[in-house]
C-alpha cells in the first residue's frame, strides 16, 4: 500500500540516542534526543508541509513500542526534507546544534 505523493517519517528518523542501524537517517549534528510525534508533527507544520499523524503505528524494527507515524506530502526529495525537519526540530528543542548552524 505505497502511496507515491507521501512520504512516511518515523521519530527514530531523528532520534539522536539511534545508530544509522537502528533508524536514525538524519546526521548526529542534526539530531535530537527522543523526538515526539507531536514535535515532528510541529516542525513539519512550521516549514508549511501537510501532514497526518497515525498514533498508533509502530517503527518497523521495534514493533513492541508504539511511537506513531507522520504522512507528509511529497514535495521534495526525502533526504532534503529530513534535513529541514531535523533542523526545524533543533529550533523546537532550542539545542546548541541549531544555533551553530543559524
Amino acid at each position: 500500500m505505497r502511496k507515491q505523493d507521501k512520504v512516511i517519517l518515523w521519530p527514530a528518523y531523528f532520534d539522536s540516542t539511534k545508530t544509522r542501524g537502528d533508524g536514525r537517517k538524519v546526521p548526529k549534528i542534526l539530531a535530537v534526543p527522543s523526538p515526539k510525534i507531536t514535535e515532528l508533527k510541529e516542525a513539519v507544520e512550521k516549514l508549511g508541509f501537510e501532514c497526518e499523524i497515525v498514533a498508533d503505528a509502530s517503527y518497523p524494527k521495534t514493533p513492541w513500542i508504539k511511537t506513531g507515524m507522520l504522512l507528509v506530502i511529497k514535495r521534495e526529495a526525502k533526504n532534503q526534507l529530513l534535513k529541514k525537519i531535523a533542523k526545524q526540530l533543533q529550533k523546537i528543542r532550542g539545542t546548541a546544534s541549531a544555533a551553530k548552524s543559524v
